[in-house]
Protein backbone atom coordinates (compact mmCIF):
# COMPACT_ATOMS: atom_id res chain seq x y z
CA UNK A 1 0.00 0.00 0.00
CA UNK A 2 1.39 3.40 -1.01
CA UNK A 3 1.11 6.04 1.68
CA UNK A 4 0.81 9.74 0.97
CA UNK A 5 3.93 11.44 2.26
CA UNK A 6 3.47 14.48 4.53
CA UNK A 7 5.13 16.74 1.98
CA UNK A 8 2.58 15.61 -0.63
CA UNK A 9 -0.43 16.59 1.48
CA UNK A 10 -2.07 19.87 0.53
CA UNK A 11 -2.10 22.54 3.26
CA UNK A 12 -5.43 23.30 4.91
CA UNK A 13 -5.98 26.47 2.88
CA UNK A 14 -5.50 24.80 -0.51
CA UNK A 15 -8.82 22.93 -1.11
CA UNK A 16 -11.15 25.98 -0.92
CA UNK A 17 -8.80 28.02 -3.12
CA UNK A 18 -8.51 25.15 -5.59
CA UNK A 19 -12.31 24.96 -5.71
CA UNK A 20 -12.44 28.69 -6.43
CA UNK A 21 -9.84 28.37 -9.19
CA UNK A 22 -11.62 25.33 -10.62
CA UNK A 23 -15.08 26.93 -10.90
CA UNK A 24 -14.11 30.50 -11.78
CA UNK A 25 -11.62 32.54 -13.77
CA UNK A 26 -10.42 34.34 -10.63
CA UNK A 27 -6.60 34.05 -10.35
CA UNK A 28 -5.30 32.53 -7.11
CA UNK A 29 -1.54 33.24 -6.99
CA UNK A 30 -1.09 31.36 -3.69
CA UNK A 31 -1.71 28.06 -5.47
CA UNK A 32 1.55 28.45 -7.38
CA UNK A 33 3.29 27.45 -4.14
CA UNK A 34 1.82 23.94 -4.32
CA UNK A 35 3.69 21.01 -5.81
CA UNK A 36 1.87 18.91 -8.44
CA UNK A 37 1.31 16.20 -5.82
CA UNK A 38 -0.14 18.68 -3.34
CA UNK A 39 -2.37 20.20 -6.02
CA UNK A 40 -3.71 16.78 -6.96
CA UNK A 41 -4.43 15.84 -3.36
CA UNK A 42 -6.01 19.23 -2.67
CA UNK A 43 -8.19 19.07 -5.77
CA UNK A 44 -9.80 15.85 -4.55
CA UNK A 45 -10.58 17.49 -1.20
CA UNK A 46 -11.86 20.59 -3.00
CA UNK A 47 -15.09 18.75 -3.86
CA UNK A 48 -16.42 19.58 -0.41
CA UNK A 49 -16.02 23.29 -1.15
CA UNK A 50 -17.77 23.41 -4.52
CA UNK A 51 -21.21 24.40 -3.15
CA UNK A 52 -19.69 27.28 -1.18
CA UNK A 53 -17.96 28.57 -4.31
CA UNK A 54 -21.33 28.16 -6.03
CA UNK A 55 -22.78 30.43 -3.34
CA UNK A 56 -20.17 33.06 -4.22
CA UNK A 57 -20.99 32.76 -7.92
CA UNK A 58 -24.69 33.02 -7.14
CA UNK A 59 -24.08 36.20 -5.11
CA UNK A 60 -22.36 37.80 -8.11
CA UNK A 61 -25.19 36.76 -10.44
CA UNK A 62 -27.91 37.88 -8.02
CA UNK A 63 -26.22 41.22 -7.37
CA UNK A 64 -25.95 41.89 -11.08
CA UNK A 65 -29.60 40.98 -11.58
CA UNK A 66 -30.80 43.24 -8.75
CA UNK A 67 -28.69 46.23 -9.81
CA UNK A 68 -29.61 45.87 -13.49
CA UNK A 69 -33.30 45.53 -12.57
CA UNK A 70 -33.27 49.14 -11.38
CA UNK A 71 -32.22 50.29 -14.84
CA UNK A 72 -33.81 47.87 -17.30
CA UNK A 73 -36.75 45.43 -17.59
CA UNK A 74 -36.29 42.00 -15.92
CA UNK A 75 -35.42 40.18 -19.16
CA UNK A 76 -32.50 42.51 -19.86
CA UNK A 77 -31.39 42.32 -16.22
CA UNK A 78 -31.45 38.50 -16.38
CA UNK A 79 -29.45 38.46 -19.63
CA UNK A 80 -26.83 40.76 -18.14
CA UNK A 81 -26.66 38.64 -14.97
CA UNK A 82 -26.15 35.45 -17.00
CA UNK A 83 -23.49 37.16 -19.11
CA UNK A 84 -21.56 38.28 -16.03
CA UNK A 85 -21.78 34.78 -14.56
CA UNK A 86 -20.59 33.22 -17.81
CA UNK A 87 -17.58 35.54 -17.85
CA UNK A 88 -16.85 34.75 -14.19
CA UNK A 89 -16.97 30.98 -14.75
CA UNK A 90 -15.53 30.91 -18.26
CA UNK A 91 -18.73 29.32 -19.67
CA UNK A 92 -17.72 26.26 -17.65
CA UNK A 93 -21.06 24.52 -17.15
CA UNK A 94 -22.52 25.74 -20.45
CA UNK A 95 -19.71 23.94 -22.27
CA UNK A 96 -20.45 20.80 -20.25
CA UNK A 97 -24.16 20.93 -21.14
CA UNK A 98 -23.39 21.21 -24.85
CA UNK A 99 -20.88 18.34 -24.71
CA UNK A 100 -23.35 16.16 -22.78
CA UNK A 101 -26.16 16.60 -25.29
CA UNK A 102 -23.82 16.04 -28.21
CA UNK A 103 -22.48 12.83 -26.68
CA UNK A 104 -25.79 11.33 -25.56
CA UNK A 105 -28.31 12.86 -27.95
CA UNK A 106 -27.60 10.00 -30.34
CA UNK A 107 -26.73 6.39 -29.67
CA UNK A 108 -22.98 6.70 -29.04
CA UNK A 109 -21.62 4.58 -26.21
CA UNK A 110 -18.29 3.87 -24.55
CA UNK A 111 -15.23 5.39 -26.14
CA UNK A 112 -17.27 6.89 -28.98
CA UNK A 113 -19.33 8.95 -26.52
CA UNK A 114 -16.22 9.96 -24.57
CA UNK A 115 -14.55 11.06 -27.80
CA UNK A 116 -17.56 13.26 -28.68
CA UNK A 117 -17.43 14.90 -25.24
CA UNK A 118 -13.73 15.66 -25.70
CA UNK A 119 -14.37 17.26 -29.10
CA UNK A 120 -14.28 21.06 -28.85
CA UNK A 121 -16.79 21.43 -31.68
CA UNK A 122 -20.54 21.67 -30.98
CA UNK A 123 -23.14 19.72 -32.93
CA UNK A 124 -26.87 20.00 -33.44
CA UNK A 125 -27.77 18.13 -30.24
CA UNK A 126 -25.46 20.35 -28.21
CA UNK A 127 -26.72 23.53 -29.85
CA UNK A 128 -30.40 22.78 -29.24
CA UNK A 129 -29.84 21.34 -25.76
CA UNK A 130 -27.75 24.27 -24.56
CA UNK A 131 -30.08 26.83 -26.15
CA UNK A 132 -33.17 25.37 -24.49
CA UNK A 133 -31.39 25.02 -21.12
CA UNK A 134 -30.23 28.64 -21.16
CA UNK A 135 -33.64 29.86 -22.37
CA UNK A 136 -35.38 28.01 -19.53
CA UNK A 137 -32.97 29.47 -17.01
CA UNK A 138 -33.50 32.97 -18.38
CA UNK A 139 -37.29 32.59 -18.33
CA UNK A 140 -37.25 31.22 -14.78
CA UNK A 141 -35.16 34.16 -13.54
CA UNK A 142 -37.52 36.66 -15.18
CA UNK A 143 -40.53 34.89 -13.62
CA UNK A 144 -39.14 34.92 -10.07
CA UNK A 145 -41.09 37.02 -7.58
CA UNK A 146 -39.08 40.15 -6.76
CA UNK A 147 -38.94 39.45 -3.04
CA UNK A 148 -37.25 36.05 -3.42
CA UNK A 149 -35.26 36.49 -6.64
CA UNK A 150 -31.82 37.10 -5.05
CA UNK A 151 -32.22 34.23 -2.57
CA UNK A 152 -33.43 31.88 -5.32
CA UNK A 153 -30.54 32.71 -7.66
CA UNK A 154 -27.98 32.18 -4.90
CA UNK A 155 -29.59 28.94 -3.71
CA UNK A 156 -29.77 27.63 -7.28
CA UNK A 157 -26.06 28.25 -7.86
CA UNK A 158 -25.28 26.47 -4.58
CA UNK A 159 -27.61 23.54 -5.19
CA UNK A 160 -26.28 22.97 -8.69
CA UNK A 161 -22.72 22.45 -7.46
CA UNK A 162 -24.04 20.14 -4.74
CA UNK A 163 -25.75 18.01 -7.39
CA UNK A 164 -22.37 17.62 -9.10
CA UNK A 165 -20.83 16.37 -5.86
CA UNK A 166 -23.71 13.95 -5.29
CA UNK A 167 -23.31 12.51 -8.79
CA UNK A 168 -19.57 12.06 -8.20
CA UNK A 169 -20.45 10.20 -4.99
CA UNK A 170 -22.91 7.91 -6.73
CA UNK A 171 -20.79 7.19 -9.79
CA UNK A 172 -16.99 7.27 -10.12
CA UNK A 173 -15.30 7.98 -13.47
CA UNK A 174 -14.91 5.24 -16.09
CA UNK A 175 -11.99 2.91 -15.51
CA UNK A 176 -10.27 4.26 -18.62
CA UNK A 177 -11.33 7.84 -17.92
CA UNK A 178 -9.00 10.79 -17.63
CA UNK A 179 -9.43 14.44 -16.75
CA UNK A 180 -10.90 16.39 -13.91
CA UNK A 181 -13.55 13.87 -12.84
CA UNK A 182 -10.83 11.24 -12.41
CA UNK A 183 -8.89 13.57 -10.15
CA UNK A 184 -11.84 14.94 -8.18
CA UNK A 185 -14.45 12.21 -7.93
CA UNK A 186 -12.73 8.82 -7.91
CA UNK A 187 -13.45 6.96 -4.70
CA UNK A 188 -14.83 10.05 -2.99
CA UNK A 189 -15.52 9.31 0.70
CA UNK A 190 -18.90 10.06 2.22
CA UNK A 191 -17.25 12.44 4.67
CA UNK A 192 -16.37 14.69 1.73
CA UNK A 193 -19.95 14.51 0.50
CA UNK A 194 -21.10 15.47 3.98
CA UNK A 195 -18.70 18.41 3.88
CA UNK A 196 -20.28 19.53 0.61
CA UNK A 197 -23.74 19.39 2.18
CA UNK A 198 -22.51 21.51 5.08
CA UNK A 199 -20.85 24.04 2.78
CA UNK A 200 -24.15 24.43 0.90
CA UNK A 201 -26.09 25.59 3.96
CA UNK A 202 -25.04 29.23 3.74
CA UNK A 203 -26.32 29.47 0.18
CA UNK A 204 -29.69 27.81 0.70
CA UNK A 205 -30.71 29.17 4.11
CA UNK A 206 -32.11 32.51 2.86
CA UNK A 207 -34.44 30.75 0.42
CA UNK A 208 -35.31 28.15 3.09
CA UNK A 209 -36.65 30.99 5.22
CA UNK A 210 -38.45 32.76 2.38
CA UNK A 211 -39.77 29.86 0.29
CA UNK A 212 -38.99 26.40 1.71
CA UNK A 213 -41.34 24.70 -0.77
CA UNK A 214 -38.93 25.43 -3.63
CA UNK A 215 -36.04 23.71 -1.81
CA UNK A 216 -38.24 20.74 -0.95
CA UNK A 217 -39.37 20.39 -4.57
CA UNK A 218 -35.78 20.57 -5.84
CA UNK A 219 -34.61 18.00 -3.28
CA UNK A 220 -37.43 15.62 -4.20
CA UNK A 221 -36.47 15.94 -7.86
CA UNK A 222 -32.77 15.39 -7.12
CA UNK A 223 -33.28 11.85 -5.83
CA UNK A 224 -34.87 10.25 -8.93
CA UNK A 225 -32.95 12.44 -11.38
CA UNK A 226 -29.48 11.68 -10.02
CA UNK A 227 -30.38 8.00 -9.59
CA UNK A 228 -31.52 7.87 -13.23
CA UNK A 229 -28.51 9.84 -14.46
CA UNK A 230 -26.06 7.57 -12.63
CA UNK A 231 -27.69 4.45 -14.12
CA UNK A 232 -27.78 6.03 -17.57
CA UNK A 233 -24.11 7.01 -17.51
CA UNK A 234 -23.03 3.65 -16.10
CA UNK A 235 -24.77 1.91 -18.98
CA UNK A 236 -23.48 4.27 -21.69
CA UNK A 237 -19.88 5.04 -20.66
CA UNK A 238 -19.26 3.14 -17.43
CA UNK A 239 -18.95 6.19 -15.17
CA UNK A 240 -19.12 9.96 -14.95
CA UNK A 241 -16.87 12.58 -16.51
CA UNK A 242 -16.26 16.26 -15.84
CA UNK A 243 -18.86 17.13 -18.49
CA UNK A 244 -21.39 14.85 -16.78
CA UNK A 245 -20.76 16.57 -13.44
CA UNK A 246 -21.15 19.95 -15.14
CA UNK A 247 -24.43 18.83 -16.71
CA UNK A 248 -25.71 17.70 -13.31
CA UNK A 249 -24.73 21.08 -11.85
CA UNK A 250 -26.64 22.98 -14.54
CA UNK A 251 -29.73 20.81 -14.14
CA UNK A 252 -29.66 21.28 -10.37
CA UNK A 253 -29.43 25.03 -10.83
CA UNK A 254 -32.26 25.02 -13.35
CA UNK A 255 -34.50 22.78 -11.22
CA UNK A 256 -34.39 25.12 -8.24
CA UNK A 257 -35.07 28.20 -10.34
CA UNK A 258 -38.06 26.51 -11.97
CA UNK A 259 -39.36 25.37 -8.59
CA UNK A 260 -39.05 28.87 -7.16
CA UNK A 261 -40.72 30.43 -10.21
CA UNK A 262 -43.56 27.89 -10.07
CA UNK A 263 -44.23 28.40 -6.38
Amino acid sequence: MIEVQPQDRAPFWAPPLLALQFLTRIPVPMLARLSPEQAGAGLARAMAWLPLVGTFIGCVTASTFVIASHLWPPVIAALLALAVEALLTGFFHEDAVADFFDAFGGTAQGEAALRIMRDSRIGSYGTVGLSLSMALRLAAMVALPVEIAPAAIIAAATTGRLWAVLLATLLPPPAEGVGIAKRMGSGMPLTRTGGAVLSSLAGVMPLALLQPSALVASALLAVPFLWWLARFLRARIGGSTGDCLGFAAYMGQLSLLLAAAAA
